[in-house]
Parts: structure tokens; C-alpha cells; sequence
């Protein structure tokens, strides 16, 4: 398949600048892989189409203010995002800098701190910071929006773009589909006695990363480091055994959910990183039904869902959901969606 078989028009006033007033204020459409008729909810729904055999899985990772800026002792600004800390003083960052940045430069950071630079790694830059990498990002740093939130950063984006369950510091980006849950949510969910477990996955920046590539079979993921702990484990056994269905939070947990699934022989505890790619073809071992954001065209976020509710019915619900107004992207609406029969191979 090609890339461009993931196209979708888009108008530029849908994609949402501003999350809602309300976490759980927003819609939601669900959308069943078999039947294909989206249906137009609200996420306060979701509570009503779980019930108490099913386990909500969600990934905890906690987003770190990873933006900074600096300027070259040219007086060149510099945009520096992290991607991960290699140790105390050193990490891997994408850099934007008019010129280039060359070996050894010196970037001036605020609050008389400064990064020394060492070298490329692929498409990221290794920096010598001159303090501890994460208790500068923690002061200075400001909440990394995707670009596609064509403003800056304000205070309330340390809380808004942050999932209220967020507990394991490491991701660049949110795990969007999370966002949507507050404490009425989980209050709802509990009546139903729907229960809950966790993984966690450090989004880095490469998800927002465009495929190069046309042919997608061409395309080589962004690596991410993972967890699947034992009682996750246990605890999707246990659903399946009950006649339950595992409700992924978003990509993000189907990818670790997954990956967990293809290392072994049924879903084992995993610890590592991953590339997986979950394109059209794939079966889907862990996950039996999914909430999500609405993902970029041409993105393998996109493809993932086509894999999992089937390409022309995705593309479908999403011209419906341009037609019915919905918002996009990370500050955006929620979907839910169940997969379609060829979609499934449970581990």
C-alpha cells in the first residue's frame, strides 16, 4: 500500500488549538469495524458501552516539559527538544537552529546554563548539558505542543496536556487519547465496575515525525522504550478468561499491548523498546476494542486504525466526522472503535 491511500481533506479550522473546557466534555464517535455506521456520542458515553468483565488498559507515562530554547554565542536562536537523557548530564535532542549547529558550539541556556554539542546520532544531536538534564528541562522547560498548535505553550499546559493518571516521567508527547478522562470518568467507570491497568510507553518526538517514504512497507519506525508489567499481564488474562474485552487508551497502548503479544507465546511482561509498525494485514493479538484521537493523514497513527477497523471504513468516519464538525488532533475529540473480524487473532 501506499501512503497516499491514507489521505483525507481536512479543513485547518477543525484541528483543535484549545482542549475543551472540560476533559470529558468532548465527542466521541464510535465506529464498529464489522458494521461501519459511526455513531455520534459524547465521551461521557464511554462508561455505558463497557461493562464490569472488561479491563481499560492505559499508558501512564508522565510528559516532560522538553521544549527550551537557546541562543548560539553568535546570537543564533536555538530550539532544542529532548528525546530521552542518556544519563545525568547528557542527552539526544531534536535541534533547530538557522545554520546548523557544528561540533563542540556551545548553546546559552536560560538561568546561566549551557549545552555543549557532541555530534549527530542519525536525525537527533547528543548535548553535554553543564547541569542535570532533567532538573533543567523541569524549571525551564515549557510543555512540548505538537506543531500543529500554531501557538505557544501557556501554564496551563502543564496540566492540560498531561493525562491525570500520568505517574512515570519520560515521554515528550501526551498519549492523547488519555486526555479525555477525568475523576467523574473514572467515578462512572467504577459504578460499572469496569477495571483498569497500566503500561507505559515514553512517546518520543518521532510521532510526529511525516512518513518519508512512499511505498509504507518501505517504512522504518521511531523507537520507543516500553513496559508491560506482570499484573497487566495477569490482568488481561483474567479478562479473557471471563469473556472481558481489553479496551486500549490509545495507539500507543496497542503498540505495547502488541509488541508485548509478538515477543513470546500469548501476552507475557515485556521491558524494552520497540519499533512496531501496525499497518493494514495486521492481526491483532491483545486488543479487542480501542479509544482514540483522530490522527493526522498520511500518518502511521492512521494506518494503525485502518488496520484495525478496516482503510475505507476509517476514511469514511473520518469525512463523517469533517462533515459533523468534529475537533482533531491532540486537543481534539475521542473515537471508539471496535475492530473488524479480520482484524482479530487473539493471543
Amino acid at each position: 500500500m501506499r501512503r497516499t491511500d491514507f489521505h483525507f481533506d481536512l479543513p485547518p479550522e477543525l484541528i483543535a488549538q484549545w482542549p475543551a473546557a472540560q476533559r470529558s466534555d468532548s465527542r466521541m464517535l464510535a465506529l464498529d469495524g464489522d458494521g461501519g455506521t459511526p455513531r455520534d456520542l459524547h465521551f461521557r458515553d464511554l462508561p455505558s458501552l463497557l461493562d464490569s468483565r472488561d479491563l481499560l488498559v492505559f499508558n501512564d507515562t508522565r510528559v516532560i516539559p522538553a521544549r527550551v530554547f537557546g541562543v548560539k554565542d553568535s546570537g543564533g536562536r536555538v530550539e532544542i527538544l529532548l528525546e530521552r537523557a542518556l544519563d545525568a548530564d547528557t542527552a539526544l535532542v531534536h535541534l533547530r537552529a538557522s545554520k546548523g549547529l557544528r561540533t563542540d558550539a556551545v548553546v546559552n541556556l536560560p538561568g546561566g546554563h549551557s549545552a555543549r554539542m557532541q555530534g549527530r546520532v542519525g536525525e537527533l544531536y547528543r548535548l553535554q548539558f553543564s547541569c542535570e538534564v532533567g532538573a533543567f528541562f523541569d524549571t525551564h522547560g515549557e510543555m512540548p505542543l505538537p506543531p500543529y498548535i500554531e501557538r505557544a505553550a501557556q501554564s496551563a499546559d502543564r496540566e492540560r496536556y498531561q493525562t491525570v493518571y500520568a505517574r512515570i516521567r519520560g515521554a515528550v508527547a501526551a498519549p492523547t487519547a488519555g486526555l479525555h478522562f477525568d475523576s467523574d470518568t473514572f467515578a462512572a467507570l467504577e459504578q460499572r465496575q469496569v477495571r483498569h491497568a497500566f503500561v507505559t510507553l515514553h512517546v518520543g518526538a518521532g510521532t510526529f515525525q511525516p512518513m518519508r517514504v512512499e511505498e509504507i512497507d518501505e517504512h522504518r519506525m521511531h523507537e520507543e522504550y516500553l513496559i508491560v508489567p506482570e499484573a497487566t499481564c495477569e490482568a488481561i488474562k483474567a479478562t479473557r478468561a471471563a469473556g472481558g474485552r481489553v479496551i486500549a487508551v490509545g495507539t500507543t497502548v496497542v503498540r505495547s499491548l502488541e509488541t508485548a503479544a509478538a515477543a513470546g507465546d500469548g501476552i507475557a511482561p515485556y521491558t524494552g523498546s520497540t519499533r512496531i509498525f501496525i499497518k493494514p494485514g495486521h492481526q491483532f493479538r491483545a486488543v479487542d476494542a480501542m479509544v482514540t484521537n483522530f490522527h493526522l493523514p498520511q500518518s502511521t497513527l492512521l494506518m494503525l486504525c485502518s488496520a484495525f477497523v478496516g482503510r475505507e471504513t476509517l476514511l469514511a468516519a473520518y469525512a463523517h466526522a469533517v462533515q459533523a464538525r468534529y475537533r482533531f488532533f491532540s486537543y481534539g475529540d475521542a473515537m471508539f472503535l471496535t475492530p473488524s473480524a479480520g482484524a482479530r487473532r487473539r493471543a
